[in-house]
């Protein structure tokens, strides 16, 4: 335990604010999505990630990384959305072991449904507390973070 380099009193204020405000933010979005939407969080990433994909088409694990999801919380997330018809799976034309899933047009529709009402989630959380210019900041740190 000697080597372990811990937090200043100050650092650790910021840390515990940190996971605070990110618990706060994905509650607050889920719970919104919820009420309004019917759908997760979780699902509605789901949603979004396949719109942005060429052919609404992305490999399961390619899906699963970009999320930061484990491969059976992502296989649970997507068996749910198929059972709506938002998203069906199919096997991969160059990798027969593989799995795509591939978003539909209801899917895309619920998508283009649910999105105002995130957006406004979002604002009223996080970005409009924050400001244009914090936001930016925000972001650009935690880019430092998920790009390693």
């Amino acid at each position: 335990m000697g080597d372990v380099r811990w937090l200043s009193p100050d650092e650790q204020v910021a840390w515990r604010a940190y996971i605070r405000g990110v618990a706060v933010v994905l509650e607050t979005l889920n719970q919104d999505m919820e009420t309004v939407n019917g759908i997760s969080l979780h699902e509605y990433e789901v949603l979004s990630y396949l719109s942005e994909s060429a052919d609404w088409t992305l490999r399961m694990s390619t899906l699963a990384d970009l999320l930061v999801h484990s491969r059976s919380r992502l296989t649970h997330t997507v068996r749910r959305l198929e059972s709506q018809g938002y998203v069906r799976r199919i096997p991969c034309e160059d990798d027969r072991r593989g799995v795509n899933c591939v978003l539909t047009d209801v899917g895309y529709g619920k998508l283009v449904e649910a999105a105002p009402s995130h957006v406004e989630a979002g604002r009223r959380c996080l970005i409009d507390k924050l400001g244009s210019d914090n936001m930016l900041e925000l972001g650009r740190l935690c880019s430092l973070v998920s790009d390693g």
